[in-house]
């Protein structure tokens, strides 16, 4: 079965990721299918307005089939930089075995392209948390599935503050020569920024990488769009009006990991 390729669906609906890179796929006109985890439907607030969501276990293989029949991409978002060995929540089982069951609902509903949020290298960023990543990359090269990787960096909420330490990595990130010097892959970018790239990556009908970082994600982004917050599909000049960024709840979590009472 081929999908079509403006039906998306993304995994972990109600976290801040998932949410935000959904927004962007509206503002691009797509069709986007939500996968919530049971008990978090409530944190889709409006957005569950705007698209179709099921609830899904992502650690539940059986849970997962069918919900991705008929969709062309499947970006899969779920993931944490977290983790609780109290309730056997690794790096490895929140970001390798999720992105491994995301791959077998691919291939079982017949989805023919993936798309992987993994992370850029950062030194703030663990070592263990990358490894699991780039696990989960080598494992979708091993079982064929067509996919393409972002690698990156953390997201930020323009406007919001944020630690002193991040905003000097984003204007070392922005400006050369730093920026040439690789600052400019792991630097933090706006959520604005980083979900329109994702978006327009996954609605292209011809990829010509695997693998995109930083500088892949902004230059899928107009400069007035890398310049200000502009909303998802709006211009310049334009008046005011609702966008699907303006559903977001801002509070949402960025991961979404296992209820604490499960283990399995």
């Amino acid at each position: 079965m081929v999908g079509n390729q403006r039906r998306v669906l993304v995994t972990g609906g109600g976290t801040f990721l998932g949410d935000n890179i959904t927004a962007a796929l509206l503002g691009e006109g797509a069709e986007v299918t939500l996968l919530v985890r049971p008990g978090l439907e409530d944190r889709l607030g409006a957005l569950g307005q705007r698209v179709r969501w099921w609830t899904a276990d992502i650690w539940d293989v059986a849970s997962l089939r069918g919900r991705a029949r008929g969709h062309g991409v499947v970006i899969h978002t779920v993931g944490s930089m977290t983790e609780d060995h109290a309730q056997g929540l690794t790096h490895h089982r929140l970001n390798f075995v999720s992105a491994r069951n995301a791959a077998t609902m691919c291939i079982s509903d017949g989805v023919p392209q993936m798309v992987l949020m993994s992370s850029a290298a950062a030194p703030w960023i663990s070592r263990s948390y990358i490894r699991s990543k780039r696990e989960a990359e080598d494992y979708l090269q091993r079982v064929g599935v067509k996919s393409a990787v972002i690698r990156a960096p953390l997201a930020y909420i323009r406007g919001q503050p944020r630690p002193a330490f991040y905003e000097l990595m984003t204007l070392l990130g922005s400006i050369p020569p730093t920026s040439w010097l690789g600052f400019g892959k792991i630097a933090p970018m706006p959520i604005d920024v980083l979900a329109r790239g994702v978006a327009r990556i996954a609605l292209e009908p011809q990829r010509t990488n695997a693998i995109y970082t930083a500088a892949d994600l902004r230059r899928r982004n107009q400069r007035h769009e890398l310049a200000k917050p502009l909303m998802v599909g709006e211009t310049p000049g334009e008046q005011p009006r609702v966008h699907p960024f303006d559903l977001l709840d801002d509070e949402a979590p960025f991961g979404w990991v296992p209820p604490s009472d499960k283990r399995r």
